[in-house]
């Protein structure tokens, strides 16, 4: 059985970037809903005994949707530092990556945004990292996630409008640049490194 995931940080410490009553929703009652509903879901389902990595990368239908969206919260969730630490770019080999790939970090950071904003509907936009260490940025709709691809994810902004809307409105955007004011890039330097 799986369980909602406890946070890192208090309820009010993400803010001004995501409130308490946004995180109380989007925490305690959506990713709530669906461990629940995976949960239901997951007896006689034959993989009951899977990680959640493995139930995401077997799974079909509706058992899918909620393992996915369990995966993409709790890594969501748990790449954010309290706002009022402060935020180190990333370094070493990711850094190098990035650098690689989009000349800059800022660079990479806008093509990252603009991904975000250009997905039509609700769903995810994921940094992911292929077996090589390669990278790339991709829109994932609904409940779907770089795992069910064979590829490592790295670092989501969840696009879903109950993740920003009491805070930001439609207003999209201006959710995503607010978000890298506390990304750890530590935590997404460490999942890099274990590709």
């Amino acid at each position: 059985m799986f369980e909602l995931i406890r946070l890192p940080y208090s309820p009010d410490a993400l803010e001004p970037v995501i409130s308490a009553r946004t995180l109380s929703f989007h925490h305690g009652k959506h990713l709530q809903a669906y461990v629940d509903n995976l949960n239901k879901l997951l007896p006689a389902s034959g993989l009951e005994e899977l990680s959640l990595e493995e139930i995401v990368k077997k799974a079909t239908g509706p058992l899918f949707n909620n393992a996915g969206q369990v995966l993409n919260h709790e890594m969501y969730f748990q790449q954010f530092r309290p706002a009022a630490e402060s935020v180190e770019p990333p370094t070493g080999k990711l850094l190098q990556q990035i650098e690689k790939q989009w000349r800059t970090l800022d660079a990479f950071k806008a093509e990252f945004e603009q991904k975000g904003v250009g997905l039509f509907g609700s769903g995810w936009v994921w940094l992911q990292a292929n077996a090589a260490g390669e990278l790339s940025i991709a829109q994932y709709a609904g409940a779907d996630n770089p795992v069910a691809h064979g590829l490592k994810p790295l670092l989501t902004f969840d696009v879903w409008e109950h993740a920003y809307y009491l805070d930001y409105q439609n207003r999209r955007a201006a959710h995503l640049v607010a978000l890298w004011n506390i990304t750890d890039w530590s935590i997404i330097e460490e999942r890099y490194y274990n590709c």
